[in-house]
């Protein structure tokens, strides 16, 4: 009669296989880079660059109204492209249930100046208390121009 030897634990395999997390962490990265741009709530707009802006931490709050100019003169409440006509009164059914009458505007540095003046204005003429315009901070402390 003999005995049989049982040898498991010669066959176990104390290697860890990093090939199912890699491909894991990868999925979740290409999920990750597609998801933020649609995070933000913003319309892409190259802002003016100024040496001393005001800080304006309310325009980056969720129920904060914030009007865009682009460059070729499009009008966004939002995220959503309006008619130049009818933003008055789209700022004024917003601001319907709101104390803070504030518009915060970010038009493009290269807006023509008519296209926000005149989103300003109607924005102005619908009841708007207080209109804040967004700007980004120049790097370094050059004269304007570029020079």
């Amino acid at each position: 009669m003999g005995i049989n030897v049982r040898n498991e634990g010669s066959k176990v395999n104390a290697n860890i296989n990093v090939t199912p997390m890699v491909d894991v962490m990868l999925v979740l990265l290409i999920i990750f880079m597609v998801i933020t741009p649609m995070l933000q709530n913003k319309v892409q707009i190259d802002m003016a660059r100024v040496l001393n802006p005001t800080a304006m931490p309310d325009a980056d709050k969720d129920d904060a109204i914030v009007v865009a100019v682009t460059r070729d003169g499009a009008i966004f409440l939002g995220q959503n492209k309006v008619d130049p006509s009818q933003l008055g009164s789209l700022v004024r059914d917003k601001l319907a249930d709101k104390n803070d009458k504030t518009i915060y505007v970010r038009a493009d540095a290269r807006a023509q100046y008519k296209a926000v003046e005149d989103a300003i204005d109607d924005v102005r003429t619908a009841g708007v208390e207080e209109v804040g315009l967004l700007t980004q901070k120049r790097e370094g402390n050059g004269p304007a121009g570029g020079q």
